[in-house]
C-alpha cells in the first residue's frame, strides 16, 4: 500500500525558510522511500556534505530502533505507569512555570523602564541586546559550554554537568535536585549554583550526581530524547551552534552489519549522484551488460540503445 506524506511549514522572522517535502512510501520497498529524503537533503542543504553525515545518520537509525523497542516495552508493561505521569507530573510542572517563571519576568521587565531615564543605562541597554543578538557560540571539546559557575558537555544519550565547589565538599553539604524538566543545584545553606529550567526533558530514574574528589560536583543526565543535540543545558544560558557539534566517531560500528551496510549504501549512491556518477545499483546493472557482452561476442552491440 502506498502512502502519499506532504509536509510544509510557513517561515517566519525568527525561524529559516521550510520547504515543502512531497513523496509516496511503498512499505515493500521502504528504502526507496530513503533515497528520496537524502535526494532532497542533497539538493537543499549542505548537510550531507558534511564530513560527519554518515555519522550522524547512523547515530539516528540506531536511535530510532532503540526507541522504537523501548515504546513496545512501554506499552506492554507500564500502561498503568503512563496514566500516572499524566496525572502527577504535568500539574507539578503547570504550578512551577505559574510560581517561578512568570514573576521573575515582571521583575526583570520594570527596572529596565525606570532606568530609561538615566543616560548610562540607555549606553548599557543596546550592549546587554547586542549579546542576545549576536547568535549560537562555538561549542566547547565536549560539545557544551563553558560558563562562569560550571561546564557541561554532551553527546546524543547523555548530558554531564561539572560543577567546581570548595575543596573538601561532602556529599551531606550538597543539594541536588534533578527533576523532569528541572535542575536544582548547590550547597547547603547558599544560594543555588543551576536553578532553571533544562533544555529539554530527562528521565529523572536514569539520572544521578556525585562528588569528584571533594572539588567537583558531576552530574549526569539521561536525555529523554536521544536523538537531539542540546543548544544548552539551562534555558537563558548562552546557546551553541549545534551544526558545529562533533558527533562520536565509532558509532557505524555500533549497528548490525544489516543496517550499517543499508546507511552505506545510501550514503555512497547519494555522493555519486551529487558528483552524476552512477549509484551502485547502475554500477551492477554494468558489470551485469559487460559480462552478457563479453560472452556473446557475436553479438553486435554497436547500434543498441541501453537505458
Amino acid at each position: 500500500m502506498a502512502i502519499i506524506s506532504e509536509v510544509e511549514e510557513e517561515s517566519s522572522s525568527s525561524r529559516p525558510r521550510m520547504l515543502p517535502f512531497r513523496a509516496v512510501l511503498d512499505s515493500s520497498n521502504p528504502l526507496g522511500f530513503l533515497e528520496k529524503v537524502f535526494d532532497f537533503l542533497g539538493e537543499q542543504s549542505d548537510f550531507l556534505k558534511k564530513p560527519s553525515a554518515e555519522q550522524e545518520i547512523a547515530v539516528a537509525v540506531k536511535a530510532a530502533k532503540e526507541k522504537l523497542k523501548k515504546k513496545a516495552e512501554k506499552e506492554i508493561v507500564k500502561p498503568v505507569e503512563k496514566k500516572a505521569e499524566k496525572e502527577t507530573v504535568k500539574p507539578v510542572e503547570r504550578k512551577v512555570e505559574k510560581e517561578s517563571v512568570k514573576p521573575v519576568e515582571k521583575e526583570s521587565v520594570k527596572p529596565t523602564v525606570a532606568s530609561s531615564s538615566a543616560e548610562p543605562m540607555e549606553v548599557e541597554k543596546p550592549k546587554e541586546e547586542e549579546k542576545k543578538e549576536s547568535g549560537p557560540i562555538v561549542p566547547n571539546q565536549g560539545n557544551g559550554t563553558d560558563l562562569e559557575n560550571y561546564s557541561w558537555v554532551q553527546n546524543l544519550q547523555e548530558v554531564t554537568v561539572n560543577i567546581p565547589v570548595p575543596i573538601g565538599t561532602k556529599a551531606r553539604s550538597v543539594v541536588c535536585e534533578i527533576k523532569k524538566n528541572r535542575l536544582k543545584v548547590g550547597l547547603k545553606g547558599q544560594d543555588p549554583i543551576i536553578d532553571g529550567e533544562l533544555y529539554r526533558s530527562v528521565k529523572p530514574d536514569d539520572c544521578y550526581w556525585n562528588i569528584e574528589d571533594q572539588k567537583m560536583i558531576s552530574i549526569l543526565l539521561t536525555k529523554h530524547d536521544q536523538m537531539e543535540w542540546w543548544k544548552c543545558c539551562v534555558k537563558g544560558e548562552p546557546e551553541i551552534d549545534t551544526q558545529k557539534v562533533e558527533p562520536e566517531t565509532s558509532k557505524l560500528g555500533d549497528l548490525d552489519p544489516e543496517t550499517r551496510q543499508t546507511v552505506e549504501k545510501m550514503m555512497f549512491d547519494q555522493r555519486q549522484k551529487q558528483m552524476g556518477l552512477p549509484t551502485s545499483d547502475e554500477l551492477q546493472k554494468q558489470e551485469i551488460l559487460k559480462k552478457f557482452m563479453s560472452e556473446h561476442p557475436e553479438m553486435d552491440f554497436s547500434n543498441a540503445k541501453f537505458n
